[in-house]
């Protein structure tokens, strides 16, 4: 083994100060870049623990990263935020944009003429799928099977196998006509429910939405 007094000084090169601490920002840039990104396709809040336990960083790690997201998407630029909901974390669009988004999906799409009782019914099966009869009979308080079948004929749901439970009922699900006409490429893209009930009421047509306001995604919220 050479001695390295062998080598010249100047060929043994330490970074310096200044190039560690840039090499620590990109490292800080891209985590934060791939934390935004897990915020973006996951459906539920994700909480710190979460988090920290499934990309293996310190948890006072990820509670910087997340203060640094938050406040980057304060900026007015930005149309979407970070929100703490429900203990965790999750990306969504700003409520000052809410409107736009709205008017926008309306004009992109021919209303769904959708009665409320489908409608309804429709947002219990987004949210819950795959989802049984019984199951969201329990969650409406009505009868749904004259529902379930327009549902089926317009193509917003379809059959998901049967539940492994006496009866072996059949399980329902959202398709992709269902995400063409709500504007979502997937379906953790899915917005809060008070965000759904605005991008269905410009798919129902605002004056029936206004005539009842819908009841099931609030029942099923409390579930």
């Amino acid at each position: 083994m050479k001695d390295m007094s062998e080598f010249p000084a100047e060929s043994i090169r330490v970074p310096s100060t200044q190039e560690a601490e840039a090499q620590a920002n990109r490292e800080r840039r891209e985590r934060r870049a791939v934390l935004e990104a897990i915020l973006y396709v996951t459906e539920d809040p994700l909480t710190i623990e979460q988090l920290a336990l499934g990309l293996e960083w310190p948890k006072a790690e990820v509670e910087e990263l997340l203060a640094a997201l938050e406040a980057e998407h304060q900026r007015p630029e930005r149309g979407v935020e970070v929100r703490a909901v429900a203990g965790g974390y999750r990306i969504a669009t700003k409520p000052e944009h809410h409107e736009a988004v709205r008017l926008f999906v309306k004009f992109l799409k021919p209303p769904l003429k959708l009665s409320l009782p489908a409608l309804e019914t429709l947002a219990v099966i987004a949210y819950k799928q795959p989802i049984t009869l019984p199951e969201i009979q329990e969650i409406r308080g009505v009868h749904a099977a004259g529902v379930i079948r327009t549902l089926l004929d317009r193509k917003l749901i379809t059959t998901a196998g049967r539940k492994a439970v006496v009866g072996r009922p059949i399980l329902y699900k959202t398709t992709r006509e269902f995400l063409l006409q709500f504007g979502l490429n997937e379906l953790n893209e899915l917005p809060t429910l008070k965000e759904f009930e605005e991008l269905s009421r410009a798919a129902l047509g605002e004056a029936e939405a206004a005539a009842a306001p819908a009841a099931g995604p609030e029942r099923m919220a409390q579930d």
